[in-house]
């Protein structure tokens, strides 16, 4: 029984590591803070920022450096204008719900490393409006 029981805790370890190493801690992707996504940005090369909602939001005012490709369009879009599917995404959109939706989308189609940043509307730092 003991045997049983240490095998069944072990599984769940493996478990628990591989999931967490493949981006898929929550259902959503990963959930990354704005002040930890801040941070990383500003000291990490190679991180992509993906805004996903549309041109017009976007528009309107996005995250400095960050890539729109918008949920609608993401599946078709994602792997032209995102070849490294290894590569660390931090995605986010207004309030936090087409973000969940594109970590998924992004994560069945084998990408890696997702982290759900949420809305930009809990990014308490620069923001630009236009193409900038």
């Amino acid at each position: 029984m003991n045997q049983y029981i240490s095998l069944v805790i072990l599984l769940v370890v493996v478990v628990a590591f591989w999931i967490s190493r493949k981006g898929l801690g929550t259902a959503g992707g990963v959930k990354i803070s704005p002040s930890d996504a801040k941070r990383r940005l500003e000291s990490e090369k190679g991180i992509i920022l993906l805004d996903v909602r549309t041109k017009d939001e976007y528009l309107e005012k996005h995250i400095p450096k960050s890539t729109l490709i918008p949920v609608d369009v993401l599946s078709s879009e994602a792997n032209k204008k995102l070849p490294d599917k290894n590569t660390e995404i931090f995605v986010y959109c207004r309030s936090g719900s087409r973000s969940a939706i594109a970590a998924k989308v992004l994560t069945k189609m084998g990408y890696t490393h997702i982290y759900n940043l949420g809305g930009i509307v809990r990014w308490p730092y620069e923001t630009v409006s236009g193409n900038k």
